[in-house]
């Protein structure tokens, strides 16, 4: 039977959030109205109501689960303490690039639509994005104390490492010159210069 117009017994949260992300990626949150995510989804406005309040609740839902699942996905693959410093920057390099790729869409929204954040939601988000790199700066850490990395300053490497890997979402292409395992290993080896110990 056809659904009927205004009906929404065949949507889903999953659907709402996914027309969400891809309206806030290509036009921006502030040009995005709950009209524009029900005509994408094919309801009435009225519809996505019933599976969020508002349009900052959607957005913050949004950024909240790509960090939760950035920070599990880490958290899975990392290696054991006992491989290494090096080991495990190689490891979140390939790991970050790979991850975020895939996730265009999800990494574009939550970098550029911080601002536009209730306080509270900023703050929650925030504390995600530091987990992460608080993950990243142990590693560096654990690479001075072995002797591999010089890094005088981990926090700031940690924060800097992760912009520079995450811009690989701003130009590469599944069909470009390169594949992803090669950009993988050009951005390591600029990573394991950058970090290494001279000495």
């Amino acid at each position: 039977m056809a659904r009927t117009q205004g009906s929404h017994s065949d949507i889903t949260g999953p659907r709402v959030r996914e027309a969400a992300l891809s309206l806030f990626a290509r036009h921006g949150y502030a040009s995005v109205s709950m009209r524009k995510i029900a005509a994408e989804v094919g309801v009435q406005a009225g519809a996505l109501y019933n599976y969020t309040p508002d349009k900052q609740t959607l957005l913050f839902e949004l950024m909240r689960a790509h960090m939760e699942e950035l920070l599990a996905a880490w958290d899975a693959a990392a290696p054991p303490p006992e491989a290494g410093g090096q080991a495990a920057l190689e490891a979140f390099t390939r790991f970050h690039i790979r991850f975020n790729t895939r996730r265009a869409d999800a990494v574009f929204v939550s970098y550029m639509e911080l601002r536009n954040l209730d306080p509270e939601n900023f703050s929650i988000i925030e504390g995600l994005r530091r987990d992460y790199e608080t993950r990243l700066e142990a590693i560096l850490s654990r690479g001075v104390a072995e002797g591999r990395f010089a890094v005088t300053e981990p926090r700031i490497a940690a924060m800097a490492l992760i912009a520079m890997l995450t811009g690989v979402n701003t130009w590469f292409r599944e069909r470009g010159r390169l594949s992803l395992g090669q950009v993988e290993a050009l951005y390591w080896d600029m990573v394991r210069r950058a970090v290494a110990n001279q000495g």
